[in-house]
C-alpha cells in the first residue's frame, strides 16, 4: 500500500476556510455510495499493459468498507472501464498519445467479456450492489456511463471513491462528483496509483479543494456518526 499521511499543511490550509481540517463529520448511510473504480484485471492483473501492483493491496480496505457501508444500509457501486464504441475514432484526444500497437492492446483488452474488462476475482462483489460501466477517466462526465442516473432516485449525496488509478479514473470521478454536488471522499489506503509520488500529490491536491481524504478506519468511524446540518 502507499506510505501516504495527508500533510498538515493542507490540513491547514482547509482548517482556515472552514475551522476544521475536514468537512465530513459523519454519513448518513443511506444517501451514501462506495464507488470502487476500475478494479478490474487490465489494471490490476500481472502482465497487464496497464498494471498497478498497489491495486492488488487494496483489495481487503475495499472489501471492508463495501462491508461496512452495506451493513449500515449504504450502497456500493462496482464501476469498470469499457471500450467505448468506435474505439480510437470515438476518444481520438486519448488514442493519439498511444502507438497504434499499445491502444489496440487497450482496445482489445477492455471490450465487453474480455479478460481485462473483468472484475479482479478477489473482490467481496454482493448480491444487491450496483454496477456501472463507463467510457471516460470520469464516471460522472457526460455520456460517460448511467451512475448518476442510478444514484439519483436512491437520494444519495454522499460518495466514497475508491480504486485504480488515484490519479486517473479515481480523481476524475471524484472531482466530477463534487462539480455535481455530491459531497466528497477519497479513501486513501484503498486507492491505488502506479507511484508513491503520484498517488500523493492527487490525494494532497483534492484535499485542499474538492473534498476529504480519509483512510478507510476513518471513514468506517464516520458511518456510526451524524453529520453536521448543512
Amino acid at each position: 500500500m502507499h506510505p501516504y499521511q495527508l500533510p498538515a499543511a493542507a490540513k491547514a490550509l482547509v482548517a482556515a476556510k472552514l475551522g476544521a481540517s475536514h468537512s465530513m463529520t459523519g454519513f448518513t448511510p443511506a444517501k451514501t455510495a462506495l464507488l470502487v473504480v476500475d478494479m478490474q484485471n487490465y489494471f490490476m492483473a500481472p502482465g497487464q499493459q496497464l498494471e498497478t501492483p498497489v491495486a492488488r493491496a487494496i483489495v481487503p480496505n475495499v472489501n471492508r468498507l463495501a462491508a461496512a457501508l452495506r451493513a449500515a444500509g449504504g450502497i456500493v457501486v462496482w464501476i469498470r472501464n469499457r471500450t467505448p464504441e468506435g474505439s480510437d475514432e470515438d476518444w481520438p484526444s486519448y488514442s493519439s498519445r498511444y502507438s497504434p500497437e499499445k491502444w489496440s492492446i487497450r482496445d482489445v483488452a477492455m471490450k465487453p467479456d474480455a479478460f481485462g474488462f473483468e472484475f479482479w476475482p478477489e473482490l467481496d462483489r454482493r448480491p444487491g450492489d450496483l454496477e456501472a460501466v463507463k467510457t471516460r477517466f470520469s464516471a460522472f462526465i457526460q455520456g460517460s456511463s448511467d451512475l448518476q442516473a442510478q444514484l439519483a432516485p436512491l437520494g444519495v449525496d454522499t460518495v466514497l471513491v475508491t480504486g485504480v488509478a488515484t490519479n486517473i479514473c479515481c480523481e476524475s470521478t471524484a472531482r466530477d462528483a463534487m462539480m455535481l454536488n455530491y459531497h466528497v471522499a477519497m479513501i486513501s489506503d484503498a486507492c491505488a496509483a502506479p507511484t508513491d509520488e503520484l498517488h500523493a500529490a492527487t490525494l494532497t491536491g483534492f484535499h485542499q479543494f474538492f473534498g476529504d481524504v480519509l483512510e478507510t478506519d476513518e471513514a468506517i468511524a464516520l458511518l456510526g456518526r451524524k453529520a453536521a446540518a448543512a
